[in-house]
């Protein structure tokens, strides 16, 4: 039986992933600051703890793991990213569980280990078009990111080609781009673009308005959780070192996106555009290479995700109403 370790399994993705793995017939060790929101864990073996603490770090990895999925980090959408406020936890802490987990993974002598970057290593001057936003791989140097967030993953993102080239570790680094679907955040600060937006149309009575941060013309492409663990796996599975790109190129409006989402609900809803953050003015997965070395390519369009993805959020604000009626 394969042993596994994903870190961050208490998020979102990882969750997702521990659930295929276990599926698969893997054992899996999930690890994280705390248990998922929704719905529990199917880890075989789950612990709570502190990544940025070597120590617990080498007490996790307490024997050899197959492979090792590196998916922890201090992150969330636009209202944590890009407000100015929070770069310092963002690069100390994402920094510290990745310089840790390798270094414990070295000691053990685990080899595949699989790191999870972000779209947001691109830099700002390829992605001020909207309708022509550049993020083939290549394309991510010379570097200038648009956040402390971005820098810190392609920091990371050598750190890790380093211990590859240097150690032997068989490493494969991977930029997801807007990862959405059920059991996600959807309400806090850090919930991101899809999820927000399919709280506020659920919230919204028939007639009201929704606000948008922006003019709503910045564009976006977004993937579906399911195709995201079906990318993951085929590229740890594979010789390719990376990193790839692993998102949609079904790229949209962040209006287009509110459009949709208010015709999932079958809601007669306005939108209004306010100030507030929003990253770079236009971003789009860039799928050949992936698609060269993998024949990979997302299964799932847009508006079956997000209509999955609206049922789910609508469901969990009818909870959360409930629960606030009965205090």
């Amino acid at each position: 039986m394969k042993r596994v370790l994903v870190c961050g399994a208490g998020g979102f993705i990882g969750s997702h992933l521990v659930d295929r793995l276990v599926n698969e017939g893997c054992w899996v060790r999930g690890v994280d600051l705390k248990f998922p929101e929704f719905g529990g864990t199917s880890a075989n073996d789950f612990v709570v703890g502190d990544l940025r603490d070597a120590t617990f770090c080498r007490e996790v990895i307490d024997q050899r793991f197959d492979e090792v999925y590196q998916l922890a980090a201090d992150m969330g959408g636009a209202g944590f990213v890009f407000t100015g406020d929070n770069d310092a936890d963002i690069m100390h802490n994402s920094a510290t569980i990745n310089l840790n987990m390798l270094e414990a993974c070295r000691k053990r002598n685990i080899k595949k280990v699989f790191y999870s970057s972000s779209a947001c290593v691109y830099p700002d001057y390829n992605q001020r078009d909207p309708l022509n936003p550049v993020t083939s791989e290549e394309s991510a140097y010379p570097a200038n990111p648009d956040s402390e967030y971005g820098w810190e993953k392609l920091f990371s993102e050598r750190l890790y080609r380093a211990y590859h080239r240097h150690y032997g570790m068989d490493v494969r680094v991977a930029r997801y781009h807007n990862i959405y679907g059920p059991k996600g955040t959807w309400v806090g600060g850090r919930e991101k673009a899809p999820a927000a937006l399919c709280r506020k149309v659920a919230s919204a009575a028939n007639g009201s308005v929704i606000e948008i941060w922006g003019d709503g013309e910045q564009t976006r492409s977004f993937l579906y959780v399911d195709d995201c663990i079906d990318a993951t796996l085929l590229l740890t599975a594979s010789n390719v070192t990376g990193p790839l790109n692993i998102g949609s190129e079904e790229m949209v409006t962040i209006n287009q996106l509110a459009s949709m989402i208010i015709e999932i609900s079958r809601k007669d809803l306005d939108i209004r555009h306010i100030p507030g953050p929003q990253g770079v003015r236009g971003r789009n997965s860039h799928n050949r290479l992936m698609e060269r070395e993998l024949g990979w390519h997302p299964s799932v369009s847009l508006y079956e995700g997000l209509s999955r993805t609206y049922a789910w959020i609508a469901d969990e604000v009818e909870k959360a109403k409930t629960l606030l009626a009965l205090r």
